[in-house]
């Protein structure tokens, strides 16, 4: 089963309640606090564009990178259509190749780390951010929490009927690995039938205290986890942490 490939194509109608807009001024937020003025941005895992486009238009220059060809080409028309100009690059974050360029800050929202799911291609990703980042640049980025992938999502499956779009989400936490596998099913209708496309993805649950030896191990020596669109420490039962991190 292929990951965010048809999928991309109906991926904004399910993410419709998602407040994106919400997620660019928790970003302007945490810039603020930081007493940065980024020009320069580079988001990884970028998917369709949600998030990117927004920046854009708040005079950002954005690089926006995605291992998906088909949630690029989405994002694309959509940065065509509002009129932004931004680079798109199919790369896998894993394996970044962006010679030459440094940027003020460096983005991967989303649960985009949490699709990494060993310690060594972790190393990697960090390692590669760091070395794309300018002296006192930030990376920001989000995990669904432990606490969430085991808890919440762990063993429970969801679905939704649209009519002409409806979805099954099946997933299983594998404590051996702290990974969710996640089985999800669309049924899309074209004419009078539909069309089922099939995806299998699979998420790690982090502890903070990994993802912070593994900054560590890359270099960064600044470290800020906030629970989710706050300034406030994570807690036992939070649900999204995010990271600021200075180099």
């Amino acid at each position: 089963m292929n990951q965010y490939s048809d999928f991309a194509y109906v991926y904004d109608r399910l993410m419709e309640d998602v407040d994106y807009l919400g997620w660019v001024e928790y970003i302007l937020k945490i810039f603020n606090r930081e007493g940065i003025s980024p020009k320069k941005l580079l988001e990884l895992a970028c998917g369709t564009g949600s998030i990117t486009i927004p920046l854009s238009r708040k005079g950002y220059e954005l690089t926006a990178v995605d291992i998906s060809e088909d949630m690029l080409s989405v994002a694309a028309n959509k940065a065509s259509e509002a009129q932004e100009k931004i680079m798109f690059i199919q790369q896998d974050m894993r394996e970044l190749e962006l010679e030459g360029e440094d940027f003020d800050s460096v983005l991967c929202l989303c649960d985009g780390i949490n699709y990494i799911t060993e310690d060594e291609e972790l190393r990697a990703v960090f390692d590669s951010i760091y070395g794309l980042l300018k002296q006192e640049g930030i990376f920001v980025f989000d995990v669904s929490s432990y606490y969430k992938l085991k808890n919440i999502l762990g063993a429970n499956t969801y679905g939704e009927n649209f009519g002409d779009l409806c979805y099954l989400w099946e997933n299983y936490f594998d404590e051996a690995t702290n990974t969710v596998e996640m089985d999800l099913t669309f049924f899309i209708q074209e004419g009078a039938l539909f069309r089922k496309i099939e995806e299998f993805h699979l998420q790690r649950a982090y502890l903070i205290e990994e993802i912070v030896e593994i900054l560590k191990f890359a270099g960064f020596s600044s470290i800020s986890t906030f629970d989710a669109f706050s300034f406030y420490k994570p807690n036992n039962k939070s649900e999204r942490i995010f990271f600021v991190v200075k180099k």
